[in-house]
């Protein structure tokens, strides 16, 4: 089953419950919410308490991409505000910790994932996939949005997705990066069955079509 979420990094954060809430309207599954702490990545975004203040307003599960460093000392934090999904980064701390994090996401309740960066090679995944609800791939280097889609990812996608079929065939894999009617076939094609789309989704003329082409 192929799965949209729009990610509001794009999204007009002066009205930002008007566009979460248009969400449900345009059949989206999952609300992407991507946290950056100017450390991990050279951008700042949104905390705790706007992923809490977001959580009241939609029933949609809550996709929350942390792009900060040493994420384990926040991520009880996040799951308490809110988090359906908590991704933390490979490269964001040593193994022990990162797998110490995905367990404790999993203690509160909620989907632990895991993400790469472009640089960094499919076989990282392996230690973690174990303790996986879902993998993203980056199609783009993290940070800011509205990047072009790299092509040259597919093999690593295509690489995860023998290893979750192989190992923890219920993961999901997602791909977060450029993605639009014409990219999301290409990752679907390599194994890809959750779409981060930021730009383009909010670009669109008709978000609920947009949506629809992505799935079909």
């Amino acid at each position: 089953m192929l799965k949209v979420a729009p990610s509001i990094l794009s999204a007009d954060f002066v009205n930002l419950e008007r566009d979460i809430r248009a969400l449900s309207v345009a059949d989206a599954d999952y609300v992407h919410v991507d946290v950056m702490d100017g450390l991990f990545v050279p951008n700042i975004t949104i905390g705790i308490p706007v992923v809490a203040a977001i959580r009241k307003i939609t029933d949609l599960p809550l996709d929350v991409h942390l792009m900060i460093d040493r994420p384990l000392r926040y991520v009880d934090d996040f799951c308490k505000a809110g988090s359906d999904i908590l991704t933390v980064h490979v490269e964001a701390d040593n193994e022990e910790n990162t797998i110490a994090a995905l367990k404790r996401i999993r203690e509160n309740g909620v989907k632990a994932a895991i993400s790469v960066k472009p640089k960094t090679p499919p076989e990282a995944v392996l230690p973690y996939l174990p303790y996986c609800d879902l993998i993203l791939v980056m199609t783009v280097e993290p940070g800011f949005g509205g990047q072009s889609f790299m092509q040259d990812m597919m093999p690593k996608l295509k690489q995860i997705r023998s290893y979750i079929d192989a190992q923890n065939p219920t993961c999901e894999l997602e791909v977060d990066g450029g993605i639009n009617e014409k990219t999301a076939k290409i990752c679907a094609e390599n194994g890809a069955n959750v779409f981060v789309a930021g730009s383009a989704y909010f670009k669109a003329e008709d978000p609920s079509a947009f949506v629809r082409a992505l799935k079909a």
